[in-house]
């Protein structure tokens, strides 16, 4: 078994804000959706192995438990761009012993996990 992909939620219209989140500060690339899909709005990307989607939710509530986990390279490169981008990088590295990691928050509030 392999994860195939993790949606987030964002409100009727926050695609754009998703962009600058996923793919702008964190790199990710966006795919297109199927065209059946398209008329429900939001936007999906994709960075090796990881998929996210973001789909619209008219009672939009961010997840502020429930979260994606990214791995990524170089940890500290990562929290110092979402930093300048004005994004919250809050750091915890000793509830699991052995790994770094931080979280972060989307621009609709999100939690994403980066390790």
């Amino acid at each position: 078994m392999r994860l195939d992909h993790v949606q987030v939620s964002c409100p009727p219209g926050g695609e754009d804000v998703a962009r600058a989140f996923y793919r702008d500060a964190l790199g990710m690339t966006e795919v297109e959706k199927p065209e059946l899909l398209k008329p429900r709005g939001g936007c999906w990307f994709k960075a090796d192995a990881a998929e996210i989607h973001v789909g619209v939710e008219e009672a939009f509530t961010p997840a502020k438990k429930a979260h994606p986990a990214l791995a990524v390279d170089d940890l500290d490169a990562l929290a110092a761009k979402l930093t300048d981008l004005g994004f919250p990088v809050t750091w915890d590295n000793e509830t699991i012993p052995g790994r770094r990691r931080f979280h972060t928050a989307d621009g609709h509030g999100n939690r994403v996990e980066i390790v």
